[in-house]
């Protein structure tokens, strides 16, 4: 099945749904009880990193549909997280050994953080 399938835009698109609103409940109910929002979005990205990690391993062991991974992976855990994806790549990059799983997290926080506070920036420099 082509990854532009209509059958698999579908999928990534409803999984993201859901798991945006996943996220938001999430989030909302850390609030509800009691706890700073951070803890929501740690929760969210603990969570995230774990699912992606058990599915990305099933989906090598097991046969699903092919809808399913850019269903639950890209679209579900897309929407819940995007930090699952980068634990799943700096486990990935692991097997290559420390060296380049360091750097890639090095890059992403610094490079990331920069790019925030350079949006942070041009919105309080611009007129």
């Amino acid at each position: 099945m082509s990854p532009l399938s209509p059958l698999v835009l579908a999928s990534v698109a409803a999984g993201g749904a859901a798991g945006s609103v996943a996220r938001y409940l999430v989030s909302v109910g850390a609030v509800g009880l009691g706890f700073s929002s951070f803890w929501g979005t740690l929760a969210v990205n603990v969570l995230g990193s774990f699912a992606i990690g058990l599915l990305a391993e099933l989906f090598v062991r097991e046969t699903a549909p092919p809808a399913l991974r850019p269903l639950l992976i890209t679209g579900f855990l897309g929407g819940f997280t995007t930090f699952s994806a980068f634990s799943l790549e700096v486990v990935g990059l692991g097997r290559e050994g420390a060296g380049p799983a360091l750097a890639y997290v090095a890059a992403s926080v610094l490079f990331s953080v920069a790019a925030c506070l350079g949006g942070v920036t041009l919105v309080r420099w611009w007129p």
